[in-house]
């Protein structure tokens, strides 16, 4: 955007409309999703109380979804007026979930911690999405001239105690809000193109590790690591970047299926909600591997791809396959082996086409479907003797217990992408699950809900950016989209922000900004 051709920051109506966005599609949000994606800035300086604007606050000097985040503090304001009811016939709206954090925070402290929890959570939200991963770091949100744009913004230890009074139940809550949202980003952007096709979820944990001795609920887990434990749903389509529709803070110590049945439920409905209408399949790994998280899979509907444990029985059906039952095929890209210490670019698969699975349990409660195994020679160079050849061919076996309806090569392929949810934990260590932040618990569950809010926000963002942007990291869009360089000016009552000439991604922040500030509908 060349300073030639400035960019105006102009009141926003009341209720403004534009095609990427409507509230009146979600009335269950009371136009909360619209809030959260927006930031409109008024002439004086301070956030408005309608609808605001993300792009303009994309523009702003270091960094600009902060103020974008931090909006829906207009809607919670003590200040703001409640637009008038024009039609008595018109069914009553309903309370945004966040409503019920601080009539429930209010009630629980006396020293108004519980006030104003839209502003603090939307200053969290918009932290994060500046690049903070402590609650020291939520200060980015009033350095340079964050001030003249946006108003609202809490400092670092008011937010910090706000996350240190919550309760488990306000954790809950917070995960409601987040289950909401996401839908309302799929039906008002382009978030998961295909969904009502094929879908899939992908569950998976990891252990965050954590120091000293006052953390609550650390331990060491099945990682030997001492930290907490994550439980994440990441949810895809083959033409979207995963989302995330599920978290779960659980304590260090916790076995990797705990609690997991439940979670796959909360998961799965919100994928639905999501418009996975589709074939929806869930991939997990072996810690995963058992009947009550297939029986809950089941209940709603959706497909299952879980690795199964190597034990007597799985290997006396891989016994039992004819050695020219097993098909060639060919990694397109190596695949490094732990064991072998080397790249395996080949591999051989086979199915069992019923197999018995928890044979120990009720009958009720046994599955029989497919069972897919793929072999790899073991290629050991240490254990090979120096001119001695191979007298028998050895394998290492991995099995895939699956009720997918696909063939056997594109089932196969299918269960291999899982590994699509270390993509999202390494992009969610890499920014505000760097670290958790607090000693308290429940404070660090907030916290993750919080990041995953963000990481949806981010990816909502990005489809709106580009073909590019649409599937790059979340440290890319805040790079390119979120911390653009930025000069303000005044004059006759209005805020100017003149933005770099030659920034390279200038089309795709424009094409951001061209989307969020269309004209209305007709």
């Amino acid at each position: 955007m060349s300073p030639a051709e400035p960019l105006p920051l102009t009141p926003a109506p009341s209720t403004p409309r534009h095609p990427v966005l409507r509230p009146n599609d979600a009335p269950q949000l009371d136009q909360t999703a619209n809030r959260s994606l927006t930031a409109q800035v008024a002439p004086s300086g301070q956030i408005a109380s309608g609808s605001p604007n993300w792009a303009t606050g994309s523009s702003k000097s270091s960094t600009t979804a902060p103020g974008s985040a931090s909006t829906p503090s207009s809607g919670t304001s003590p200040h703001s007026k409640p637009e008038p009811d024009c039609s008595t016939t018109s069914p009553p709206q309903r309370k945004h979930p966040l409503s019920k954090i601080r009539g429930e925070l209010q009630t629980a402290t006396a020293d108004g911690v519980g006030a104003f929890p839209a502003a603090k959570v939307m200053a969290l939200v918009a932290g994060m999405a500046a690049g903070a991963d402590s609650i020291a770091d939520m200060d980015r949100l009033r350095h340079g001239a964050m001030d003249s744009l946006f108003g609202a913004v809490r400092a670092p230890s008011p937010l910090g105690t706000f996350l240190r009074a919550f309760t488990h139940g306000h954790v809950k809550q917070l995960h409601a809000v987040a289950r909401r949202l996401l839908p309302q980003l799929a039906a008002h952007t382009p978030l998961l193109p295909g969904a009502a096709t094929v879908a899939y979820l992908d569950i998976d944990d990891t252990v965050r590790r954590t120091h000293g001795y006052a953390k609550q609920g650390a331990g060491y887990g099945y990682s030997k690591v001492k930290g907490l434990n994550v439980l994440l749903a990441v949810l895809s389509t083959p033409l979207a970047a995963p989302v995330i529709p599920a978290t779960r803070l659980r304590k260090g110590a916790s076995g990797s299926v705990r609690g997991a049945a439940s979670f796959v439920a909360e998961a799965l409905r919100t994928a639905h909600a999501c418009g996975a209408s589709g074939l929806l399949l869930l991939r997990e790994d072996s810690a995963f591997y058992a009947g009550e998280v297939i029986a809950a899979c089941r209940a709603l509907g959706a497909r299952f791809s879980v690795s199964a444990r190597m034990n007597a029985s799985i290997r006396k059906a891989i016994a039992g396959i004819a050695e020219d039952a097993w098909t060639a095929i060919r990694y397109p890209k190596a695949l490094w082996d732990e064991e072998g210490r080397c790249w395996v670019s080949d591999a051989e698969i086979a199915e069992v086409r019923e197999y018995t699975a928890f044979t120990s349990k009720p009958k009720k409660q046994q599955v029989t479907v497919r069972l897919l195994v793929r072999r790899v020679k073991r290629v050991n160079p240490e254990g090979q003797v120096q001119g001695q050849g191979e007298l028998f061919s050895g394998y290492r076996y991995h099995c895939a217990f699956t009720d997918s309806p696909l063939s056997l090569v594109d089932a196969e392929k299918d269960h291999r992408r899982h590994a699509v949810v270390e993509q999202v934990i390494a992009d969610l260590k890499s920014g505000p699950l760097a670290h958790l932040p607090s000693g308290d618990f429940q404070a660090n569950a907030a916290w993750l809900a919080l990041a995953a809010i963000t990481h949806n926000l981010m990816r909502a963002l990005g489809t709106l950016a580009s073909t590019f942007h649409a599937k790059a990291t979340t440290g890319t869009l805040r790079d390119q989209l979120i911390r653009v360089p930025t000069r303000i000016t005044r004059g006759a009552r209005r805020l100017t922000l003149r933005l770099p000439v030659n920034w390279p991604w200038r089309e795709a922040w424009s094409q951001v900004f061209a989307v969020l500030h269309a004209p209305p509908h007709p």
